[in-house]
């Protein structure tokens, strides 16, 4: 199958105040956000993909714009309304310090799975979701491009970790152990017996390596070699 470059918006208005912005429409980068989503574009810059798909939501589409600015050709982002944020319900547009008082947080943080936020949908929908529309466009990509072709979604903190969750064959209860910061890098790559997930929740790093892996249908024994790359020294 193809590799998908899962990538979290940069960092908003919202994340530096604390609030849970949601699906709260016109929710921007801010200045710090820009400059993530230019790191990020910059490390995409390597690897040629083939495609750019992106949450509705305005700050996932200006991060996809940061990356398909540094891309060569004619690329588009096309939304995926699945990949859009967790409805979370009467939640939305509050802080977190107040959240973090209501019965139900408990339960976000360490049972997932039992939680649907008031109003809004479970946890479980969300990833449910999420993880069918990555599956669908990954497969429509290799279909197109070849097992070789890789390709970017750029979504949400709560999306990327169940679906990373859902690739490392974690019950959606130990999501909360991830972390995924605004505008890192997770890999997945999704193969004919499993998936292999070969980064999460990077900020640096060359990703040239990419644009010439190969993926065995085997896990090597041992850990393998590795990829084939040679570091870079300062003179």
């Amino acid at each position: 199958m193809a590799t998908v470059i899962l990538v979290r918006h940069g960092r908003t208005t919202a994340n530096a105040t604390g609030l849970l912005a949601g699906r709260t429409p016109g929710v921007s980068l801010d200045e710090l956000g820009q400059q993530q989503a230019t790191s990020a574009g910059e490390r995409l810059a390597r690897v040629p993909l083939v495609g750019v798909v992106s949450s509705p939501l305005q700050r996932c589409q200006q991060t996809a714009q940061y990356i398909l600015d540094r891309q060569p050709g004619t690329l588009y982002a096309p939304t995926e309304d699945d990949l859009t944020e967790c409805d979370y319900g009467q939640w939305q547009g509050r802080m977190l310090s107040e959240l973090a008082t209501e019965k139900l947080w408990p339960v976000v943080q360490s049972q997932p799975s039992a939680v649907t936020f008031p109003g809004g949908e479970s946890m479980a929908t969300m990833q449910s979701r999420s993880v069918a529309a990555i599956r669908s466009h990954d497969a429509a990509f290799e279909a197109e491009h070849g097992p070789g072709a890789v390709w970017a979604a750029v979504a949400h903190g709560d999306i990327i970790k169940s679906i990373l969750a859902d690739a490392l064959g974690m019950h959606l209860d130990m999501f909360q152990r991830l972390n995924v910061g605004p505008a890192s890098i997770s890999i997945v790559h999704y193969g004919a017996n499993r998936p292999t997930v070969h980064a999460i929740n990077t900020d640096a790093g060359d990703l040239s390596w990419l644009s010439n892996a190969s993926h065995a249908a085997d896990a090597p024994v041992g850990g393998g070699a590795g990829t084939q790359t040679t570091p870079t020294t300062g003179a």
